[in-house]
Order: structure tokens, then sequence, then C-alpha cells
């Protein structure tokens, strides 16, 4: 299934730059980063349990924000992407 991630962490103290640092490494270990704090997921139910956790354990939801998108097996359907920023096909075949 295909998850949209985005958050907002609190970055005016030294704690909150470090979450931030751990929140965009958790989830590029899962997905594309499509934006600054977006994220694009594919990953199966049992790995979106997980990270979900474990988002909500490194932020401070008092100081923070997290929200997850779930667009399901039929995401491509569901985004529509214009401008500048090449898009790309999670599903593709991966060149290197």
């Amino acid at each position: 299934m295909m998850v949209l991630i985005t958050y907002d962490v609190n970055t005016t103290e030294p704690e909150g730059k470090k979450r931030l640092r751990h929140v965009a490494k958790k989830c590029k270990n899962y997905g594309q980063r499509v934006q600054n704090s977006v994220f694009e997921c594919l990953i199966d139910p049992s790995q979106f349990a997980k990270l979900k956790h474990d988002l909500l354990k490194i932020a401070d939801l008092n100081k923070d924000s997290i929200r997850f998108y779930l667009l399901g097996k039929n995401w491509g359907k569901r985004i529509e992407h214009y401008g500048s920023k090449e898009t790309y096909n999670p599903e593709g075949i991966l060149i290197q």
C-alpha cells in the first residue's frame, strides 16, 4: 500500500532539530522524499505499523505534527504531479 507521510517538527530548540533529523532518516528508510517534509512509502501493513510506531515515539506530540495518508493499493490513480521535480514510479525499474 502507498502511504504519504507529512511532518512538521518544531526546530526552535536543539532537541527539535535532532527529532527532525531522526524523523527524516526513519522515513527515508521506508520511502522516497517527494518534498522537504513529505515522503511516499510503498510498504505493507506490518511495515506501516512499525514505521508509525517509531515515528510517534520520536516525535514530541506537544510540539510536532505527523500525518499519515493511506492511499491504498490503487494509489497511482490518486496522485497527480505537476511542476519542476521529476516524478518517479516506486514499482518501476531501478537503474543504477
